[in-house]
């Protein structure tokens, strides 16, 4: 293949695959030679290799036969790192499924699944009590054995990981069983391809791409709601793959019942197999987030150091979104390393700032001296009145406490919200506190039961 016609069938896959996955995908290939009907690629990793061939090796193969060259294979070898990389062809043994050794099927638009983030796998996976059963039930799923409940529903909130536990089962099943054809897409995928379908009057071509999947995987499915024919399509193909005992793996922001403008067939289809809720972390789990990702920050940046109390500054304040959280460690070491300064508790309030004020807007003195009240069944009034005897003292320096602890309000602030008192007053009671906290465990019961509650 001359380099004009390689320039060519780049153009032509790119027009075929899209923008993200040519860059992602395609453009890291180099064309190494064409001998006896097989195109031979170099790729820089054998990772990438048997995804091509996976994904988009018929399309490759398509191409080219489209430009007239005498092909009936393609395979990938990976780019010479080493004297025993090179020529190191990814044949089934590699995990790559086989390409056809004539010409291509008859269908010239396979499904383009989505790009899988190589971070989002389940040794990556914090598993804390707010996701544990969503991690024993894709577990069981990735392990490609019988079907046990079709489909698994995850949903959850933003940042709560409904979209790695998708990836991290797709990697495994690609990985432990390259023979089943897993597809990860977004419900905004589908509903893109449905319409290309319609458009290009390819229905039948559609139905039967997404009828010989091995397991389907649909993030974001809310996203079909009130989209009346890509709902159809959707429930039809949902039922000819359950028929078949295909695996479905389906994803969203709510459960099924709480879809605005879904049908109900489809919520009740939806709602026949395991629906498992991703809870909102709580602040062992976010702690335990950090922990595992900090240890990629010190080897990226060794001459930092890291002040005792900063993650677990971090985990109490940031409690909304794990990406949120990943985030704002990211942004403090690189900040810390451009800075030249160690990280302590005090350049993290500075640094993230911004950050910390928009992860406690929820949270207002307020709402923390009512909780207390009700946790300690005394009258608000009491807590916040000049009264100094030990029913009222206690909780009203554990509300001072968290309110130090989750608001971004200083000492005088909320001295005001207390009945006027001063900030040396308030200083006092987050201290007696924190000094309790370490020897009375009923009193560390208490605050961790209204830290939960309170970032619910």
């Amino acid at each position: 293949m001359t380099d004009e016609q390689w320039g060519v069938l780049q153009g032509n896959l790119l027009k075929a695959v899209g923008k993200n996955n040519y860059a992602s995908w395609i453009e890291p290939l180099a064309f190494d030679d064409l001998r006896d009907g097989v195109a031979t690629f170099n790729v820089p990793t054998t990772f990438l290799g048997n995804y091509v061939k996976q994904n988009f090796g018929d399309q490759i193969l398509y191409q080219m036969m489209g430009l007239g060259l005498n092909v009936s294979r393609v395979r990938f070898i990976v780019a010479a790192q080493s004297p025993n990389a090179a020529n190191q062809p990814l044949d089934k043994s590699d995990g790559a499924a086989a390409l056809p050794e004539a010409a291509p099927q008859k269908r010239d638009t396979p499904i383009a699944a989505a790009p899988l983030d190589p971070k989002f796998t389940f040794s990556n996976f914090v598993v804390g009590k707010p996701n544990e059963l969503a991690h024993a039930a894709a577990k069981r799923v990735a392990e490609g054995g019988p079907v046990t409940f079709n489909p698994l529903f995850l949903y959850g909130g933003v940042g709560l990981g409904k979209t790695h536990l998708m990836h991290a089962i797709a990697w495994d099943l690609q990985t432990s069983r390259p023979d089943l054809n897993v597809v990860y897409l977004s419900a905004e995928q589908f509903m893109y391809r449905f319409v290309q379908a319609l458009r290009d009057r390819k229905m039948m071509d559609f139905k039967e791409l997404f009828r010989s999947v091995d397991v389907l995987m649909v993030d974001d499915v809310q996203f079909i709601a009130g989209k009346d024919s890509t709902q159809e399509e959707f429930f039809h193909t949902f039922n000819a793959l359950v028929d078949q005992r295909k695996q479905i793996i389906i994803s969203a922001d709510r459960a099924p019942g709480e879809i605005k403008d879904l049908e109900e067939r489809i919520k009740s289809r939806l709602q026949c197999g395991l629906v498992v809720d991703l809870h909102p972390t709580d602040y062992e789990l976010r702690l335990g987030i950090l922990q595992s990702k900090v240890e990629v920050q010190q080897a990226q940046y060794p001459e930092l150091s890291l002040d005792a109390g900063v993650l677990e500054f971090l985990a109490h304040r940031i409690s909304t979104n794990v990406r949120v959280l990943e985030g704002a460690l990211t942004r403090l070491f690189a900040f810390a390393s451009l800075v030249g300064r160690p990280i302590t508790l005090e350049l993290a309030q500075d640094c993230l700032a911004d950050v910390l004020r928009n992860s406690e807007r929820k949270i207002s003195v307020e709402e923390i001296q009512r909780k207390v009240s009700e946790h300690y069944n005394i009258r608000l009034s009491d807590m916040i009145g000049p009264k100094r005897v030990r029913t009222y003292a206690r909780p009203r320096q554990v509300a001072m406490y968290l309110c130090k602890q989750l608001t971004s309000r200083s000492l005088p602030e909320i001295g005001r919200c207390f009945g006027g008192r001063d900030h040396t007053t308030i200083m006092y009671g987050v201290r007696k506190i924190e000094d309790m906290r370490a020897q009375d465990g009923q009193l560390a019961e208490d605050i961790e039961i209204l830290r939960r509650i309170l970032e619910a």
